[in-house]
């Protein structure tokens, strides 16, 4: 449980991972519960906001931190540890809060500048559309894949836009155009329906409306720069790739809580047969090895890749090979993320199947991580292209 108030862990001595940390048992001790009402309790969502942890990449204009983004993807790494749905819900509200650097400020300021604002959103390629009216948008659709979006406050529909012939509107290169809408949760219908075999506690339900008004104001096209307001590092990196290294953070978190756990069972478990522990066995000490080096090499590499990414924003935009370059390096840490975490599953045996146990929720947390977008093979083909091309 927590040792401080909340007001003293969102104080300035203390750094966004030692705030992470310190509402790591709270949260752990919760992960039963979030899995079983889908959901992340009322108290923990507050511990969170009082603890500013979905406040780490707004802009500071609107009352955020701004903050470095390893330091970030360090805390989403914590908290992942005590509950990969809790840390998946903070990544998804902390990306989507990018946002807020292509904002008009009034508009950035009523979405994002109460301090209990968290927007959920659902993916693109999303059936929907914005039809442009007088003044801003019509907006139908319906979005899945909304985590978090219990708590949410405001939610953004991504969708292409049409004139009100239904023809699409371009883009200045000719390309179909398309924005991402923001308006309140209250303004559509939530559809509950998230029956899953992992990360069951974010929530991730479906929402819709119906010819909704949305004034144009409050919408943005995603990584544009001709839209972008903020100057920072952060407002330069494809939202794709903040959604890729986060959910690579939340992979090594349930990586190394995974190898942890087992180290725990490893000194109190004997091997079936042979009368001595787990942690004696040769076999066992040799593939433990392993997985130590498969994980530390993947977060360095995660690491070291976001670092060189913040100062080639701090000088200018990205290239396509760079971003591809930042893709892979969150689908290989997802991927080695994976292999830990099944041989820990692994080694521990039959213990691992037990749902008293800390093995078999991350077990499927981790598959269910490892079916996103960001961590399919495709983006394997895609940095291979661009490496063979010659470009950077």
């Amino acid at each position: 449980m927590l040792k401080r108030p909340a007001d003293q862990l969102s104080s300035p001595q203390f750094d966004c991972v030692e705030r992470a940390r310190r509402l790591a048992p709270m949260i752990a001790a919760a992960a039963e519960r979030i899995e079983r009402d889908g959901a992340i309790p009322d108290e923990i969502i507050e511990a969170m906001h009082d603890a500013g942890l979905f406040r780490l990449l707004i802009p500071r204009a609107y009352g955020g931190e701004e903050l470095a983004l390893v330091l970030y993807l360090e805390a989403v790494e914590e908290i992942a540890k005590a509950d990969a749905s809790t840390a998946w819900c903070m990544a998804q509200a902390s990306g989507s809060s990018l946002l807020a650097g292509s904002l008009a400020p009034e508009v950035a300021r009523e979405v994002f500048g109460d301090p209990r604002a968290a927007v959920a959103s659902g993916p693109p390629g999303t059936p929907g559309r914005a039809v442009a009216i007088e003044g801003g948008f019509s907006v139908t659709g319906a979005w899945p894949f909304a985590s978090g979006i219990t708590h949410a406050t405001w939610l953004g529909a991504h969708c292409p836009v049409c004139e009100p012939d239904g023809a699409p509107r371009r883009a200045a290169d000719g390309k179909p155009l398309e924005r991402t809408l923001l308006f309140p949760k209250a303004s559509a219908t939530v559809k509950m329906g998230w029956d899953v075999i992992g990360l069951r506690g974010t929530g991730s339900h479906t929402y819709a409306v119906s010819d909704l008004f949305v004034p144009a104001v409050y919408s943005v096209t995603r990584d544009s720069i001709a839209d972008r307001r903020e100057p920072g590092p952060l407002y330069r990196f494809p939202l794709l790739n903040i959604f890729g290294l986060s959910f690579a953070s939340v992979a090594l978190g349930l990586a190394r809580a995974s190898l942890d756990a087992f180290v725990r069972l490893a000194a109190t478990k004997t091997a079936r047969g042979t009368g001595r522990l787990l942690r004696e066995d040769p076999v066992v000490q040799s593939e433990m090895a392993v997985a130590e080096a498969r994980l530390r090499a993947a977060r360095a590499y995660l690491h070291a890749t976001a670092r060189d990414a913040w100062d080639i924003a701090a000088e200018h935009d990205f290239t396509p090979a760079q971003a591809a370059l930042m893709r892979l390096a969150s689908t290989y840490a997802i991927e080695q993320a994976r292999l830990v975490v099944d041989a820990a599953y692994e080694a521990a045996g039959s213990t691992a199947i037990f749902a008293d146990q800390a093995f078999e929720r991350r077990f499927r947390d981790m598959h269910t991580v490892a079916q996103q977008i960001q961590a399919h093979a495709s983006n394997y083909q895609v940095a291979g292209a661009h490496l063979l091309s010659g470009h950077s």
